[in-house]
């Protein structure tokens, strides 16, 4: 007697906020699946749910993944790593029942998977085990140009994708080594980031975007923005320099 097929795997990217941003490919594999699993805080939905919910049918298996910290900068008591790691083991576990069991399995993920995305801790737990498919979606950085108007580069210019955790010589550094850079994961860390803008003279070229394409999207000034209300999902552009050759 051979044994049942096992179920598949799809990453879907379902973009940075916007319903009508999200591919007809990644909505075709979320209507289809029967179990939805997606990303979230402990007491919130999460922002890929809430892009989503409104394509998804009562018959579907939703699958929370709490995360349990939302943010890198714990007590020196607990190990970030070693508290995520277990965490995804956990939830690997969950999903792989499901799809030993021949259900399909979407992770829904906001912006694209691969790209700063929750979901690739899951691919490279299950990926081997399962046939996986990830489906690429519209992430923040394009979204937040889009929005704002800003050409990224021009040309043979260097972009650069920053994360807003490094220390303020890390950033530096890098931000003087590129043409033109988007600075991701800002929150506690804008006051460093900009800062460190200023002193490359290059705060009046940055542009902040707030929760880019969603209902609540915001863009203000980047010397204006209150370092404590900065939320996660916000972003800093620094576009090449414009190019009149053309």
């Amino acid at each position: 007697m051979s044994a049942s097929p096992k179920g598949k795997l799809y990453g879907l990217g379902v973009g940075p906020g916007d319903p009508e941003l999200m591919t007809l490919k990644a909505l075709r594999l979320l209507k289809a699946s029967p179990v939805v699993a997606y990303h979230a805080a402990k007491g919130k939905k999460g922002n890929a749910l809430s892009i989503v919910e409104e394509f998804l049918s009562p018959e579907q298996t939703l699958i929370p993944l709490i995360y349990p910290v939302t943010t890198e900068k714990l007590p020196e008591h607990m190990n970030y790593e070693q508290i995520v790691s277990d965490f995804y083991t956990e939830i690997t576990d969950q999903l792989a029942a499901h799809l030993d069991a021949g259900q399909d399995v979407a992770v829904i993920a906001e912006g694209d998977p691969f790209f700063y995305g929750s979901f690739m801790y899951i691919h490279d737990r299950l990926a081997q085990r399962f046939e996986t498919h990830v489906v690429p979606g519209v992430c923040s950085v394009l979204a937040a140009s889009a929005v704002l108007g800003a050409p990224l580069c021009y040309r043979n210019q260097v972009l650069s994708i920053l994360s807003g955790v490094m220390s303020h010589e890390e950033l530096r550094e890098k931000i003087r080594a590129t043409d033109a850079c988007a600075i991701m994961k800002l929150g506690k860390n804008l006051t460093k980031v900009r800062d460190v803008l200023r002193e490359e003279g290059l705060l009046e070229r940055a542009l902040y975007i707030e929760r880019a394409t969603m209902q609540n999207q915001r863009i203000i000034p980047l010397d204006e923005v209150n370092a404590d209300e900065c939320p996660y999902f916000s972003l800093i552009l620094v576009p090449g320099e414009k190019w009149n050759g053309l």
